[in-house]
């Protein structure tokens, strides 16, 4: 398995009309982001990225809602996605929407965000899936300089491997949208529905919603050794033992 963090700077996409079928993909990571808004409350939402910025989020209940990416036409804060300018545990809710396959260093994206929470705060993640008909096209070298397959591929399950460590519960996890990001995406044709319904688990996407969780410290309390009040009977006879001889 190759290490999560890489030294090498890859293309990262502004806008979802920069991927192949992005904007339906777009379309389909609402749809599925639209079952958990109305489950979610607090005051700050954080859109971090430019593809999570340009997400409809107006369904959810938070209704500040904050976008950070580094271009400033486009966002609300100026800043990187793993350097966040926010206090610890001072946000509600964080999306990343197909982030963590462009940035150098994925695990300390994931862990700014786990910083910057809420305890019980929400975290909805979304990526491309390099176990889908998408994921595959990887090995063709023609396309290792286009996006999205410039960028990195993390499993589900290695994403949620990091989500565990840092302490988070995954509460969610749907892959969707098959397809091979070739060609025209039809969404209604039967063979479409054919897969998306039987071969769902080998989807171009997925989306992981998990919960920041924090144990509370049971403080230990000290033994104090209380001196006894009286003596032991052993000690009382030795005592009674040597007035007698004497």
């Amino acid at each position: 398995m190759k290490p999560a963090l890489s030294y090498h700077s890859t293309i990262i996409p502004r806008q979802w009309s920069q991927l192949p079928q992005g904007e339906q993909m777009a379309r389909a990571i609402e749809s599925q982001l639209s079952q958990w808004w109305p489950k979610i409350f607090g005051y700050h939402l954080l859109k971090v990225g430019s593809l999570s910025s340009a997400l409809d989020t107006s369904s959810c209940a938070i209704k500040h809602q904050i976008s950070l990416n580094e271009q400033m036409e486009q966002a609300g804060v100026v800043a990187e996605p793993d350097a966040l300018p926010f206090l610890e545990q001072s946000i509600d809710a964080v999306l990343l929407a197909h982030c963590l396959e462009f940035y150098p260093d994925p695990h300390h994206i994931v862990r700014e965000a786990h910083r910057v929470l809420m305890p019980d705060g929400y975290l909805l993640l979304s990526g491309y899936n390099p176990l889908s008909s998408a994921g595959l096209l990887k090995l063709w070298p023609g396309v290792k300089q286009q996006l999205p397959w410039a960028g990195r591929f993390f499993t589900p399950s290695r994403v949620k491997d990091w989500l565990h460590l840092l302490g988070f519960e995954v509460m969610y996890e749907q892959r969707f949208f098959w397809s091979s990001l070739l060609g025209k995406h039809k969404p209604d044709s039967r063979w479409q529905k054919w897969c998306e319904t039987y071969l769902g688990y080998f989807g171009a996407s997925y989306l992981l919603v998990a919960r920041k969780r924090v144990l509370p410290l049971t403080p230990i309390r000290p033994k104090w050794q209380r001196a006894p009040a009286f003596q032991t009977a052993v000690k009382g006879i030795s005592a009674r033992q040597g007035l007698y001889h004497d």
